[in-house]
C-alpha cells in the first residue's frame, strides 16, 4: 500500500485461527480490495550488510507481472512499525537486479508469501488503511496499515488487543522461527505453491 508522506505505518498480528479471523473481517465489514496473490520478495545488501546494519532495506518484489523496488528507513519507536518508505513500479525486475548487483548489491534474503488485501466498506469512502491476509510459510498474519487511530480502532474490531502486535519484519520473524524449531536458516520460501 502506499504510504502516506512516504511514511508507512503498519503492525502484523500472528493469526492462530485464520478461519476465525477471516470470518471478524467479514462481520466488520471488509470485503476483498484486491484478491490473493502470490509475492515473491529478494531482499538486497551489501557483502558487509550496510543497510542492514543502517536499520534498512532494500527489495524488489514481484507480484504477477509487476515489479517494484522498495527502500525502507530506520523504524521510528513507539506501539507501531514506523518507518520512511519510497517505493515505484519497475519496468524489469531482470534489468534492475543487475544494476543493483553491478553497484554491489547481492541478494541477501528471499521470502514468498500469498496476500490478500481488505477494504472496510463504508460511506462515504475513505482511505485510512487496509487489512491484508498474509499466508507465509511460517504461518497466517493479519497486516494493519494506516494511521496509528485507525490501526487501534481496527484491531479491537476484529478482537486483538495491543499486546498482539507484531512489529518485526517478515525477516526478523523467520529467523525466529528458525531458532525456535532447531532449523538452520535459508530463504522463507514456501516448499510447494499452496
Amino acid at each position: 500500500m502506499s504510504t502516506a508522506h512516504g511514511i508507512e505505518t503498519e503492525v502484523k498480528i500472528r493469526l492462530a485461527d485464520s478461519s476465525a479471523a477471516r470470518h471478524r473481517l467479514d462481520h466488520a465489514h471488509f470485503t476483498i480490495s484486491v484478491p490473493r496473490r502470490f509475492e515473491a520478495n529478494t531482499l538486497y545488501d551489501t557483502p558487509d550488510a550496510k543497510l542492514k546494519r543502517g536499520q534498512m532495506l532494500l527489495r524488489l518484489r514481484q507480484v504477477g507481472d509487476q515489479s517494484i523496488v522498495t527502500w525502507k528507513g530506520p523504524s521510528i519507536p513507539g506501539p507501531h512499525k514506523v518507518r520512511p518508505e519510497v517505493e515505484t513500479s519497475v519496468g524489469s525486475l531482470d534489468q534492475l537486479d543487475k544494476i543493483l548487483r553491478a553497484l554491489g548489491y547481492e541478494p541477501s534474503f528471499r521470502y514468498e508469501k500469498y496476500r490478500t488485501e481488505f477494504k472496510q466498506q463504508q460511506w462515504p469512502p475513505t482511505d485510512e488503511g487496509v487489512v491484508t491476509f498474509d499466508e507465509t510459510p511460517i504461518g497466517d498474519f493479519f497486516e494493519l496499515e494506516g494511521t496509528p487511530e485507525w490501526i487501534d480502532k481496527t484491531a479491537v474490531v476484529l478482537g486483538f488487543e495491543r499486546g498482539a502486535y507484531v512489529l518485526s519484519s517478515y525477516g526478523r520473524l523467520y529467523l525466529d522461527h528458525c531458532a525456535a524449531h532447531g532449523l538452520r536458516p535459508g530463504n522463507m520460501v514456501f516448499e510447494t505453491t499452496r
